[in-house]
């Protein structure tokens, strides 16, 4: 029996190998890390949406709190707070990034940071600490704002992180929903798709083919992003796909440091950062995941979009063997399996307008307070 198990393991480990070396070969879904699909029909700059000027952010930063944790929720922040064409009613925070302490603390210091340098300084209200299926039932300050934000008028929810405080604030509150004009969230992806930002570049971990990432704000809380489908809400999904066409380079953020004292501060948080996408990703660069759904919210023509299907279940084309996770997928309404998990209709925009890295830089260039 010894014996048996002991050439199982090492069977094993030569497949594990195997399966690693093929990260060198020329196999064009290490490279794009995206399996075939049916191509999806986007719609250039649109299709046109709504976007009430009052904005609620939910958010789980932890800017600057390693070299690993990413500064994207507080550049969002930054550029909707130095924004005349939005008015940000409330923030609320979240786990996901970093344990909930830390996302609160990071949130009200960067809010601290605006009302120093002269600018509005939108309220926060901690939130959600658990996924939605751990919380017991309990409720948090920011689950009572939201709903109260939302009772006032019409409200645009832009969610950086997972969907906890979304769904336990609008669960059992329809008299709530329709005022939700317009959900903007960071994840999604279709079948069989890796996001690994090295892309085959050559540099980096397992071939310049890593590291790996995961649709982390789903994974983080699926049971909400489940329950927040069920509301039929208007969502728009900005994922990697898009996030991947807009890279913030050193110069960027130093000339985002020069923009005045809140904004010196969320460039100092960017620098681990942008050395672990120097030196580990293996890119001169770093994806700006959340800004990218900020900068929807402020000009949704900057994307191309398709009206989609969306739907939870196992992902049966993504390591099949080897994980039965549930993913939040995209596709057309003939991919959706018979029985999700959850499912709905929604904007999905992978495509961005060229000029968008400008249009950013210029946003965040201006000399100012914020």
């Amino acid at each position: 029996m010894t014996s048996f198990l002991r050439r199982m393991g090492f069977a094993l480990l030569a497949v594990l190998g195997l399966l690693l070396l093929s990260f060198a070969l020329p196999i064009e879904v290490w490279r794009t890390g995206e399996l075939p699909a049916p191509s999806l029909r986007l719609i250039e700059g649109g299709p046109s949406v709504a976007i009430p000027h009052r904005v609620w952010i939910d958010t789980d930063a932890a800017c600057g709190q390693g070299r690993t944790t990413d500064p994207d929720d507080c550049f969002a922040i930054l550029l909707l707070a130095r924004s005349p064409d939005v008015t940000i009613v409330g923030i609320s925070t979240v786990h996901g990034n970093a344990p909930l302490a830390v996302t609160d603390s990071v949130t009200r210091a960067l809010t601290a940071e605006l009302a120093a340098g002269g600018r509005s300084a939108p309220p926060v209200f901690r939130g959600s600490a658990l996924p939605l299926d751990r919380e017991n039932g309990g409720s948090a300050p920011a689950h009572a704002a939201l709903r109260s934000a939302a009772a006032e008028g019409p409200l645009a929810v832009l969610a950086l992180g997972p969907l906890s405080n979304v769904a336990s604030a609008l669960r059992g509150r329809p008299d709530l929903l329709g005022n939700v004009v317009r959900l903007v969230a960071v994840m999604g992806r279709r079948r069989g798709h890796l996001f690994h930002p090295g892309e085959g570049s050559g540099k980096g971990i397992l071939f310049g083919h890593g590291p790996v990432f995961s649709d982390f704000n789903f994974d983080q809380d699926p049971a909400a992003a489940a329950t927040v489908l069920e509301f039929e809400l208007p969502v728009s999904l900005i994922p990697y796909e898009a996030a991947r066409e807009v890279a913030l380079n050193g110069a960027d953020v130093d000339r985002l440091g020069r923009a005045g004292a809140a904004s010196a501060w969320v460039a100092a948080r960017a620098r681990g950062w942008l050395d672990f996408w120097n030196e580990d990703v293996g890119r001169s660069g770093f994806y700006p995941f959340d800004l990218l759904a900020a900068a929807y919210v402020l000009e949704p023509g900057l994307f191309d979009c398709a009206r989609v299907a969306a739907w939870i279940a196992p992902d049966d084309k993504l390591w099949a063997l080897f994980s039965r996770r549930d993913a939040l997928m995209i596709g057309l309404a003939s991919e959706r399996p018979v029985s999700p998990r959850a499912g709905g209709d929604l904007l999905y925009c992978p495509e961005v307008d060229p000029g968008t890295h400008r249009w950013l830089v210029q946003r965040f260039g201006a000399s100012g307070s914020g």
